[in-house]
């Protein structure tokens, strides 16, 4: 990541990234446009941060990428007071069926980068 780079243009990058290192060959923006259906220039748009997708767009394309949506965000590191919370959010997880656990993540991944999105400011920059 580069030095004072904007959250916005970090989304941008990573859009590109993931896209054009999706499967064996990427994807052209037409493909993904099609799949998470929307016009083809708002991906370019996206990818050039002269727009700046909504958190339901992000969604969108992390279920259509197949990655979590915490990839369009910088890694932020957990305070550890937190931790025991966390502990306890994993012990109550064990067991749990397969699917289950799967939405539980989608869903927790969703929340964080819902905080994350929400909680930045115009202008922020990335150190």
């Amino acid at each position: 990541m580069v030095k004072s780079e904007s959250i916005r243009d970090y989304v941008a990058r990573r859009i590109r990234e993931l896209r054009t290192g999706y499967g064996k060959t990427g994807l052209s923006q037409e493909a993904l446009a099609k799949m998470v259906d929307v016009a083809t220039n708002t991906i370019s748009r996206w990818e050039t941060a002269t727009y700046e997708p909504t958190l339901d767009d992000l969604e969108k394309l992390s279920r259509v990428l197949g990655v979590s949506i915490l990839e369009f965000f910088p890694k932020v590191s957990q305070e550890n007071d937190r931790g025991q919370k966390v502990d306890a959010l994993l012990r109550a997880a064990e067991g749990l069926h397969e699917s289950d656990l799967d939405e539980l993540r989608s869903w927790a991944e969703y929340r964080r980068a819902r905080q994350m999105y929400k909680s930045r400011k115009k202008g922020q920059r990335l150190h």
